[in-house]
């Protein structure tokens, strides 16, 4: 971004300056542009026209409509969908997702109707799009969406099997393969062999090796599939039904709507719920394609200049598709939606905006004008086998795969086998109840068990407490002998007010009546304290362990163990103390400077138990004596009679602190943790990852400093990030290592064995290291962290050298000299990146980037660089920000 300050403000309320539209010994002002449109995106409507023209005049077939509606739904799409729409690279069109509706529309009502409610669609969809109601859609399940598109390819694939083997249709799944018996006892020879030599060319066509194959993949499979078919049926004399356009003088338009009102609405609703959802689906698949093409963010080469395309308007989407469905069915075409086929590979042919798709209705109208004789040349069993493969292409392993990780596997078969047998609303409305029914049964499956051992009584709650699990607990609760002693474990992230009051009732009894209770937990909202003073446990997994609110073993009760809460004001933690030593001197040991980084801690969770603040995560704590639930013993240290630096015990003593050497405790119990909790989450995404290997797209060079959590600040996964870190994310320039090869390996195999595709250089507030550089001073001994640290003294230099503009945070000064060499270090860093001959090399052949990141902890804020020339600016990154052009 430019650093640039205008010199002087324009003031609109002078009348001198008001007059003059341009400055007045400017240049007169350029006229308007012309229109043109780019090269790249002729070549792809060129492309998607060649996959659209046999698409929708089998489409068409399989719905049983006018061959010419699917070439009216194709033109109208590409030019009014593709005008309007929010979208600009969606290609829009007849889908094979809405085969089955229009089908089933044109048997009950007949063509003109079907047009009308078409239309009626569109209407609906734009008074949708004018709520701007577009994101709601995607609240859908993806196990709906895909059990229903896997119900509409099965429709499909069994319907056109029967035209690929000579005969006709019938109007239902059931009918068809009751029929396919007889249909098979009297197959037609050559209707197999035309099909058979579709399907074997749309298969292999993209499967032709070598630099032949390389250039002859980029004809459509689709159009050598029926070329080739067609070709082979005339040279042969093949005898065949083949496609008939009636003359255009005598196409069918919409007509007034007849049918019972019920049936008509129903299928109005219809038609928008299909059109709509795979519409917006596909935008927002488009979106992701758009992101792999950088040439599309930033106007690369061949984009055109200025050329960018941003995120989809989803509102504005629905409104094109309204528009185009309403000039489709008033024109006598068929429903019309996002195509995801057609949409891919106009990203994939290179378009660079909403011009491509344009041209293609264009071409489209063309070739239904002029190409009608060449057309009629085409099988009907050959765009029947066409399209039979696109319907088996849409019950996809990949999602059946999904679904199954994901545990919704009964929804997607419930959807697909609703829409197989009963139609679309009713299958999407049979997933819709599963969906809510599995939802339910996972909220309200509570296990609860309570079991006897060493005379103490144990209640383990495991799952939701919600009203739903009351009798279940009371049932538990009550097996609980008067004046024993109890443990309550709650071992989830939810209580309502009724378990809550249920719970709290039965504990003031049963303590009344002389028994003990200790209530224990590990999730949010599940803190409950006894009079003894048994601590609240509301800590999530990835909570640090400094800020646990878990008790820690107390000696007394080594057969029940029990956790008292350690001081975040005064405890020094494992973490802190692993730490604190990587920064040299006094200045490594303060929180505010120092690498270990234990300022604030105790801010987050210091007044949650007193004063009935928020605690760590933000969720309000409910105040109250011994005894209430929400009563927090000692997360601050001073509840308890040692004041701070002490903890209460279970009987309510005070304790000694724990020692430095408990951080194996508190590894072991985080080991144990996420064996329990994360791993059944993450197992098969690792054993994936096992299968194939590592493949990150980015390396990320960071400091090792101990808050930097690079997957929580990147919101990444395993496997997205190959990550180095060292004291100061310092990269050595090449024969400066002195035997330390460690980050030069690093950033080569990254690059040439791993292929990255792009190099972040990451610093942050307050970092030990550069403390340590600003205070080192010549001589004294050449300790190892003293000999790593030269590596930083260019920075230093940088830094110093008054030639040069500071690099600095957009909005702000630096805060300090350390925040200076913070921010000078990345750009310094990357230089340094530069000097790698594997870097360079990538770089000179276009496929990498380099990317400079400041994290500012306090703030918990990242900052991209945006410029390296004269000075450098870090500039927020926000929700809708993304990264900068490469530096």
């Amino acid at each position: 971004m430019s650093a640039c300050v205008p010199t002087r403000a324009t003031d609109p309320s002078d009348p001198h300056r008001a007059s003059h539209l341009h400055p007045p010994h400017s240049p007169p002002p350029t006229p308007p542009r012309r229109f043109r449109i780019a090269s790249a995106d002729v070549s792809a409507s060129i492309a998607v026209f060649l996959i659209a023209l046999p698409l929708s005049l089998g489409i068409a077939l399989a719905t049983g409509a006018p061959l010419q509606a699917g070439l009216v739904a194709a033109a109208v799409g590409g030019i009014v969908a593709g005008r309007l729409g929010g979208c600009p690279l969606q290609v829009s069109g007849p889908a094979a997702g809405l085969t089955v509706v229009t089908a089933d529309l044109i048997h009950r009502y007949g063509w003109r109707t079907t047009c009308a409610i078409t239309v009626l669609a569109g209407v609906v969809q734009l008074g949708l799009g004018c709520l701007r109601v577009a994101r709601t859609a995607l609240a859908v399940s993806p196990a709906i969406v895909h059990g229903m598109l896997a119900g509409i390819g099965i429709t499909i694939a069994v319907a056109q099997l029967h035209i690929v083997l000579g005969g006709t249709p019938q109007s239902s799944v059931l009918d068809n393969l009751r029929a396919l018996p007889a249909q098979l006892a009297r197959v037609q020879p050559a209707a197999v062999s035309v099909s058979a030599l579709t399907l074997t060319l749309l298969f292999l066509w993209p499967r032709i090796p070598g630099r032949a194959g390389l250039l002859l993949r980029r004809i459509p499979a689709a159009l050598v599939a029926v070329a080739g078919a067609t070709t082979t049926a005339s040279l042969t004399g093949l005898v065949l039904p083949k496609v008939d356009l009636p003359s255009w003088s005598s196409h069918a338009l919409a007509g007034l709507p007849e049918g019972p009102a019920l049936g008509l609405v129903a299928a109005v609703l219809t038609t928008t719920l299909v059109c709509s959802v795979q519409s917006l689906l596909g935008a927002v698949a488009v979106d992701k394609l758009a992101a792999g093409r950088p040439d599309l963010l930033a106007g690369g080469p061949g984009s055109g200049r200025g050329a960018r395309v941003g995120r989809s308007d989803l509102d504005r989407e629905l409104l094109g598709q309204g528009a185009a469905n309403i000039v489709s069915g008033a024109l006598g075409g068929l429903p019309v939606a996002g195509v995801a086929v057609r949409s891919s590979a106009n990203v994939q042919a290179g378009a660079v905006s909403r011009n491509s798709t344009m041209l293609h209705g264009v071409l489209v109208v063309i070739a239904a004008l002029l190409m009608v004789p060449v057309l009629e040349f085409i099988p009907l069993a050959s765009l029947a086998a066409l399209v039979m493969a696109v319907g088996i292409q849409m019950v996809s392993l990949h999602h059946i795969r999904t679904v199954t990780r994901h545990r919704e596997v009964l929804v997607y078969a419930v959807t697909t086998f609703g829409v197989v047998v009963f139609g679309v609303l009713e299958g999407v409305t049979l997933g819709i109840a599963v969906a809510v029914g599995v939802s339910l049964h996972r909220l309200t499956r509570t296990r609860i068990t309570h079991h006897e051992r060493d005379g103490v009584h144990h209640v383990h709650v495991r799952g939701q407490l919600t009203f739903l699990a009351v009798p279940r607990l009371s049932r538990a609760l009550h097996l609980v002998p008067q004046g024993a002693d109890a443990v309550v474990e709650l071992d989830g992230s939810f209580m309502d007010h009724a378990a809550y009051e249920s719970l709290q009732d039965w504990q003031k009894t049963h303590t009344a009546q002389g028994g003990s209770v200790e209530l224990t937990g590990r999730s949010p909202g599940t803190s409950i304290a006894e009079p003894s003073g048994a601590a609240d446990c509301r800590c999530r997994p990835w909570t640090a362990w400094r800020n646990h609110q878990c008790e820690l073993p107390h000696p007394a009760s080594a057969s029940t163990p029990t956790w008292s809460a350690v001081s975040d004001t005064g405890a020094s933690g494992a973490a802190g103390t692993a730490t604190a030593a990587v920064s040299p001197g006094p200045s490594g040991a303060s929180g505010a400077s120092g690498m270990s980084g234990a300022s604030g801690a105790s801010g987050a969770s210091g007044s949650s138990g007193e004063n009935g603040g928020p605690d760590e995560a933000g969720r309000p704590v409910r105040p109250g004596g011994s005894g209430e639930l929400g009563d927090s013993n000692g997360p601050t240290g001073s509840s308890g009679p040692g004041g701070p630096g002490t903890s209460r015990g279970p009987a309510g003593s005070s304790g000694p602190l724990a020692p430095a050497g408990s951080g194996g405790q508190e590894l072991a119990r985080g080991i144990s943790a996420f064996q329990r909790n994360t791993a059944p989450i993450v197992r098969g995404e690792l054993a994936r990852l096992a299968r194939e290997g590592q493949q990150p797209a980015q390396l990320f060079l960071t400091c090792a400093d101990s808050r930097v959590v690079t997957s929580m600040i990147t919101s990444s996964g395993p496997g997205d990030l190959f990550v180095v870190r060292n004291v100061g994310n310092l990269v050595p320039l090449p024969g400066e290592e002195s035997g330390d090869d460690s980050v030069a390996a690093a950033i080569e195999y990254a690059v040439d064995v791993l292929k990255v595709r792009s190099i972040t250089v990451c610093g942050h507030s307050g970092c030990g290291a550069m403390q340590a550089l600003l205070d080192s001073e010549p001589g004294g001994a050449r300790t190892p962290l003293k000999r790593w640290l030269r590596h930083g003294l260019p920075s230093l230099e940088r830094m110093a050298d008054d030639s040069r503009a500071w690099a600095k945070l957009a909005g702000r000064a630096s805060a300090d000299a350390v925040e200076q060499l913070c921010l000078t270090n990345v750009v310094q860093q990357l230089e340094h990146l530069r000097a790698h001959d594997s870097v360079a090399r990538a770089l000179r052949d276009g496929e990498l980037e380099l990317h400079g990141m400041y994290f500012h902890v306090g703030e918990a804020q990242a900052y991209l660089l945006t410029e390296v020339s004269s000075e450098g600016v870090f500039d927020r990154v926000t929700d809708a920000d993304g990264l900068r052009s490469p530096v």
